[in-house]
């Protein structure tokens, strides 16, 4: 049989492969800790063994996250929110640095998290950081974008948390941290990757600007584990 894509299921290669130094482990599963990603690796078509693994791994009523989940959840398990996604890969991405832009280190967690709680563009924890290098642009020593990495499956980097302040939207910045990002991961000899809802046309859009086309369709799936009694 054929070997899985890493991509097929992001989250469990990435805690199998480049991220396994952070997984925590509960039979089948693996996940991150709480605070630094929501994601759980879990086989795409888990047996009921799997599932217990899972429920164990979040605790009575915990939250888990899951990437390209090929079937429905079992009974006793809620599901809360499904977000339908595109995952999109580099096909000519443009990976230059960027002079403006600037790593950021734990140091500057607390203005990455402000950042994010603002604009929003997905989960940023605590630790968050830890999953790979992030790049910010100041400006009067304000950070107002940044743009880092996420999920790293064997030979692949996903791009995330890109986000720009409202009061400097519509310069480009965004842009310019996805080509300094791609920069990074390039150079180490990994592939650019992303996620975008499949609804949100005019993101697609722009990444298709520039240089990432639609690979496959990645269903996000946020859930509640039964209770204990279940």
């Amino acid at each position: 049989m054929a070997c899985e894509h890493p991509l097929a299921n992001p989250a469990m290669s990435a805690l199998l492969g480049p991220h396994a130094w952070l997984a925590e482990r509960h039979g089948q599963v693996r996940r991150y800790p709480a605070d630094v990603c929501p994601f759980a690796g879990i086989p795409r078509q888990p047996a009921d063994a799997a599932w217990a693994d899972l429920a164990a791994a979040v605790g009575p009523r915990g939250i888990a996250v899951t990437a390209a989940l090929a079937v429905d959840p079992p009974a006793g398990w809620q599901v809360i929110r499904k977000i339908d996604a595109v995952q999109m890969v580099a096909a000519g991405v443009q990976a230059r640095p960027d002079p403006e832009a600037v790593p950021l280190t734990p140091a500057d967690v607390p203005d990455m998290l402000e950042l994010t709680a603002r604009t929003r563009p997905g989960p940023f924890l605590p630790r968050t950081i830890e999953l790979g290098s992030y790049l910010g642009i100041r400006r009067d020593g304000e950070l107002i974008a940044m743009a880092g990495e996420r999920l790293r499956p064997p030979g692949w980097t996903e791009i995330s948390a890109v986000c720009t302040d409202e009061r400097f939207r519509g310069a480009g910045l965004g842009t310019r941290l996805v080509h300094a990002v791609a920069a990074l991961i390039t150079d180490r000899g990994d592939t650019p990757f992303l996620h975008a809802a499949d609804d949100n046309a005019a993101a697609i859009r722009l990444y298709e600007a520039l240089g990432f086309r639609i690979s496959r369709r990645a269903p996000f799936i946020i859930m509640r584990a039964p209770d204990a009694a279940s």
